[in-house]
């Protein structure tokens, strides 16, 4: 079989891509290792697709942290606000939510998808569903793609294959095996927006308890990094939206059991120090003979309330007028700076994105391409540029795809 261009792989980036190319009249082939296009992006959003976010440029760039100055030409050339046109002019408009969040009107991901896959029709893009890519040589100035008893001949060459989270979607690592052996560099994927386990035991007890707004804090090697939200206890640490967030900022600083990154979580956010102990103050007046542990219920979910006691040294069954300044003074202090120690985080397997993936510095920015291989363009996850929860990372997948898209249909590189 001959085409034009083939993509590998047929998620966000991988579509987005095809559409593109297409458009620019090159005959557009999509091999995707799935039976359906589009997997992991029903996953999104917790299936509601967080399309993108409503941040200015310049602060989408800057989320990227140092990958942002790579990510500059195509975050200009394809904005949020393109991103929410291209889907408006096909029938599906979007919505920004309170922190920015960017979803179709209709919260389904499903909606996303069918607009996808229309667009792709409509300009011809074919797809090879069912298709695991096993090898991509390059031969001449063109590639062939051996994909199951199939091969495909292609002037150019998308690797849109993901990265190795979520591998029930069909993200397995595959592009990093390609793009190696193309002569690519690959920096070690690592987890990225995933629970993080703790040194201590105790919030395996309270597996399941979720805090609604937390704020973390964490100080690794002096740099100050923090996420507010809700939480939930795991198995063997942290999880939820607020965790999620902070894992971004630690997973190049996590260490191991033995050097552990100490965070400290404010259970009650939104009121300091001297308010709480008020508040507090207040309960112990109005009920002169409710337990401590009573009282730390009405701020903190009652399962927790139990171990908070226990763990910090407070006595759960003492009540209200027996509290003495001190321990009064010590539980303001601890409900607003809950310790935790930080040992690592749950398995890139589970962990939203992948961190790591074609060295970029090995990548033209502004049109995807590899600068080691002629007619070998890149765009998603597969490169190693990871951003925050709230839509950051489908943003790098329209934005890397469409690049990628429109330079092979205009033959750049």
């Amino acid at each position: 079989m001959k085409t034009d261009v083939c993509i590998i792989g047929a998620g966000p980036a991988g579509l987005m891509a095809a559409i593109y190319s297409a458009k620019s009249n090159a005959q557009t082939t999509v091999v995707e290792a799935n039976t359906a296009a589009g997997r992991k992006l029903l996953l999104t959003g917790g299936g509601r697709c967080n399309i993108t976010h409503a941040d200015g440029i310049n602060k989408f760039i800057k989320a990227f942290g140092t990958k942002g100055r790579f990510l500059q030409y195509c975050f200009h050339e394809f904005q949020p606000e393109h991103v929410r046109k291209f889907f408006a002019e096909r029938g599906l408009e979007t919505k920004v939510e309170e922190d920015g969040c960017v979803f179709p009107v209709t919260d389904n991901a499903q909606d996303a998808q069918k607009v996808l896959l229309s667009e792709s029709a409509k300009n011809g893009v074919r797809f090879l569903y069912d298709r695991r890519v096993e090898g991509i040589e390059k031969c001449g100035e063109g590639f062939n793609i051996r994909a199951g008893r199939e091969t495909i001949s292609a002037n150019k060459v998308i690797i849109a294959a993901g990265g190795i989270s979520y591998p029930d979607t069909g993200s397995k690592g595959d592009g990093y095996k390609f793009a190696q052996k193309l002569g690519h560099t690959i920096i070690m994927p690592k987890a990225s927006l995933v629970p993080l386990i703790t040194k201590q035991t105790w919030p395996a007890e309270l597996a399941g308890t979720a805090v609604d707004n937390v704020r973390i804090t964490a100080n690794p090697e002096k740099k100050k990094f923090n996420a507010t939200g809700a939480m939930l206890f795991t198995q063997d640490g942290i999880g939820g939206p607020a965790v999620v967030d902070l894992s971004f900022f630690l997973t190049d600083y996590l260490p191991s059991i033995e050097n552990p990154i100490e965070i400290s979580m404010d259970m009650v956010c939104g009121i300091d120090e001297i308010e709480l102990e008020k508040r507090i103050l207040m309960k112990f007046e109005q009920n002169p003979h409710k337990t401590l542990i009573n009282i730390i219920a009405e701020f903190l979910p009652k399962r927790l309330a139990a171990v908070f006691c226990r763990e910090f040294g407070f006595d759960g069954n003492i009540v209200g007028r027996q509290i003495k300044k001190d321990s009064r003074k010590k539980l303001v202090r601890t409900l607003k700076g809950l310790p935790l120690s930080v040992t690592a985080a749950r398995p890139i397997a589970e962990a939203m994105v992948t961190r790591g993936g074609v060295n970029i510095t090995e990548i033209n920015k502004k049109t995807m391409g590899s600068k080691i291989c002629h007619g070998l363009f890149f765009a998603g996850e597969v490169m190693d540029v990871d951003g925050p929860c709230g839509g950051y990372n489908l943003q790098l997948c329209w934005s890397t795809g469409a690049i990628a898209g429109i330079a092979v249909g205009r033959g750049r590189c």
